[in-house]
C-alpha cells in the first residue's frame, strides 16, 4: 500500500530545491516532519533516490546510453527499438550497482581540535558552522555521496549547510546522528555519546537498530553498547549557554559541576572529602573562571578554599 506521505516529501524535495524557497517554507518544511514518524521516513526515502539520481545524471556511460535511445529513428520496429531500449536498461543496472559498490574518491580529511579552555569556531567545507567546546577533537570526509564528521571526543555544536544531495552524519562512540538541516549538538563522553536538539530534527541510530528521532528541545543518550536510552526534554538554557561561554547548572551535585568546571582551566578545583560532592549547587559560571566559581562556594555553601600552588584549590568543609 502507498503512503500518502511519499508524495508530500516529493513535493517538499521539489519546494526546497526551488530557487525561490523561503525562510517560511523551510519552517513549513520542519512542521510537516514533525507531524508523523512516518513523514520523516517518507523524506529519508526520497533524499536518498535525490542523492543517487545526481550521481546517476553525472555517469558518462548512462548518458551515452541515453543518448544513443534519443537517436534511434521515430518510426522502427519493437523489434529494433528493444535491444537500443535493454542496453539503456543495463548501462543503468550497472551503473547502479557500481554506485554501490565503488567507493567514491574522498577529499582529504579536515581535522580540528581544541585545548584545555579552548572554544573554537570552524566552517566545513558545506558551508555547515561547528563550534568545537573546550578539550575536543573531529575529522570531516566529505565525498560525492555524503557528509561524514566523526567527534572523536568532547562537545561540539552543528548548524549544518543545505545539500539535498547529500546526507550530513555525525559519529561519536557507538551512535550516528543524521541530520535533516537542524542545529543540534553532540557530547562525547567516556560513558556516553548525548545528543541534543535545539532547531529542526535529527535521527540517531547504532548497530543498525531502529533509529531514534529528535525534535527541537529533546535529547538522547547512546551508552558504549550501542544502547539507545529513552527521549528526554532538553535542558535548552544550559545548551545555549555553553557556545556563550557559560555553564548553567541547575541543582547539580558539587562533584559533577566541579568536573565539568575543571574541564576549561589547567586550575583544578577539588573536594578534601568526597562526601562535599552530594551537596546540589545552582548557578550561571563562567566556563574557566575558577576564582570567581571558589568565590561563590565560600559564601554560599558554607565551604573553605585551600591554594595549594597555581594549579590547585582544595575545598573543605567550613570550620565555622
Amino acid at each position: 500500500m502507498s503512503n500518502p506521505a511519499d508524495g508530500e516529501a516529493e513535493s517538499w524535495m521539489a519546494r526546497l530545491l526551488a530557487p525561490d524557497c523561503t525562510p517560511a517554507d523551510r519552517a513549513a518544511f520542519e512542521d510537516w516532519l514533525a507531524q508523523a514518524p512516518e513523514n520523516v521516513e517518507a523524506w529519508l526515502e526520497v533524499e536518498r533516490l535525490q542523492m543517487l539520481s545526481a550521481q546517476l545524471r553525472s555517469d558518462e556511460m548512462l548518458r551515452a546510453a541515453t543518448r544513443a535511445v534519443r537517436r534511434a529513428p521515430a518510426r522502427v520496429g519493437w523489434r529494433r527499438w528493444v535491444p537500443a531500449a535493454a542496453a539503456a536498461v543495463l548501462v543503468l543496472a550497472v551503473t547502479t550497482i557500481w554506485w554501490r559498490q565503488e567507493p567514491f574518491a574522498e577529499a582529504e580529511p579536515q581535522q580540528f581540535a581544541t585545548t584545555m579552555g579552548e572554544q573554537s569556531e570552524v566552517t566545513l567545507a558545506d558551508g555547515t558552522v561547528v563550534l568545537l567546546d573546550t578539550g575536543s577533537r573531529l575529522t570531516a570526509r566529505f565525498d560525492g555521496r555524503q557528509r561524514l564528521v566523526e567527534l572523536e571526543r568532547g562537545r561540539a555544536q552543528f548548524v549544518v549547510g543545505v545539500d539535498p544531495d547529500r546526507p550530513f552524519l555525525v559519529k561519536a562512540g557507538a551512535g550516528t546522528v543524521r541530520d535533516i538541516g537542524t542545529t543540534f549538538q553532540v557530547s562525547h563522553r567516556a560513558d556516553a555519546v548525548n545528543v541534543g536538539v535545539l532547531e529542526g530534527r535529527v535521527d540517531v541510530s547504532a548497530g543498525g537498530g531502529t533509529a531514534t528521532a529528535l525534535a527541537p528541545g529533546e535529547q538522547v543518550d547512546v551508552d558504549t553498547k550501542g544502547r539507545i536510552g529513552t527521549k528526554a526534554p532538553l535542558d535548552v538554557v544550559a545548551a545555549r549557554a555553553w557556545p556563550q561561554g557559560d555553564l548553567v547548572f541547575k541543582q547539580r551535585r558539587l562533584d559533577e559541576l566541579l568536573a565539568e568546571m575543571n574541564r576549561y582551566s589547567k586550575q583544578q578545583v577539588r573536594l578534601a572529602d568526597p562526601a562535599l560532592g552530594a551537596l546540589t549547587v545552582s548557578g550561571v559560571f563562567h566556563a574557566g573562571d575558577q576564582d570567581a566559581l571558589v568565590a561563590v562556594l565560600e559564601r554560599g555553601w558554607s565551604l573553605r578554599a585551600e591554594r595549594k600552588g597555581a594549579e590547585e584549590i582544595v575545598l573543605h568543609a567550613s570550620d565555622r
